[in-house]
């Protein structure tokens, strides 16, 4: 009988829902800079104020910025045993290594521990009731999103692009890696993509912006939105009050919005269709 039970608690090898979350979805890029922290970050404070419930995890795990940008860097509580409490800040309950290792100590870490935080941060925080958990990976191709993968269906990825050239032939990189761990990409995000001087109003490409679009273009997926480069979004970010929680009615939290219902409204089109293709079978 005891020999049985051993046995039945090995059956879960794929990935497994995380109770009570609907949808899962990675913010990836290609390279580091482009700011994927800062949108995944915006993203989700404009997904709590649009109505949704929100976690966000910090898988960042060798630069872990979500603290800074949440405004928050105080340990987690323990729930039980084994549980972790998130941190809420924002309306948006969050986790990162950041909180648990604080300070500008590097981490140093190999495949195998990843795996293990990952999994940690999946299935041993209390998430409760989400609509959506917003996952804000390490920049480039690796090792943690491989953990993700293997611990907990994606719903989708989103992939950050700056519009210079060689972001965009890494962010080429990153959609090429969900593809061959069979996660959707729901669509790229343009970050950074005009500067409005704010003497004379003139919209300058910093890095020629349009870029993003293309290679969505190119690859057949959506394109989700062009973000400006402006400083009032680096200055949210430092002071741990990201712009969206001026909300969509502000001129530069407005485009997080329009990209956050898009997300939104593509993360409900992939799961529907999914769940059609569980029935047929």
């Amino acid at each position: 009988m005891g020999h049985m039970g051993a046995g039945a608690a090995q059956i879960p090898q794929g990935p497994q829902p995380l109770p009570g979350v609907a949808y899962v979805v990675a913010v990836g890029s290609g390279k580091g800079g482009v700011g994927k922290t800062t949108v995944a970050v915006n993203l989700a404070v404009a997904l709590g104020k649009l109505g949704y419930r929100v976690g966000l995890l910090d898988a960042d795990i060798y630069g872990p910025n979500v603290p800074t940008m949440m405004g928050m860097t105080r340990p987690p509580n323990m729930v039980a045993e084994d549980r972790i409490g998130p941190l809420t800040a924002h309306g948006v309950k969050f986790i990162s290594i950041g909180l648990l290792a604080p300070g500008d100590k590097p981490m140093v870490m190999r495949g195998p521990m990843l795996h293990q935080i990952i999994r940690q941060f999946l299935q041993q925080v209390e998430w409760g009731e989400l609509d959506f958990l917003i996952v804000d990976l390490p920049p480039g191709t690796g090792d943690v999103v491989i953990s993700l993968v293997q611990t907990v269906p994606l719903t989708g990825a989103v992939v950050v692009s700056t519009p210079s050239d060689v972001s965009l032939q890494d962010a080429r990189k990153a959609i090429e890696m969900f593809s061959q761990v069979k996660v959707e990409v729901i669509g790229l995000v343009e970050n950074m993509g005009r500067f409005t001087c704010p003497h004379c109003h003139e919209a300058i490409d910093i890095f020629s912006s349009g870029g993003t679009e293309r290679t969505a273009g190119q690859f057949g997926l959506e394109f989700l939105g062009s973000l400006d480069l402006d400083p009032a979004i680096r200055e949210g970010g430092d002071r741990g009050l990201p712009v969206t929680l001026a909300g969509p009615e502000s001129a530069v939290a407005k485009e997080f919005f329009d990209v956050a219902r898009k997300i939104a409204a593509r993360a409900q089109e992939i799961a529907a269709s999914s769940e059609q293709i569980l029935e047929i079978s």
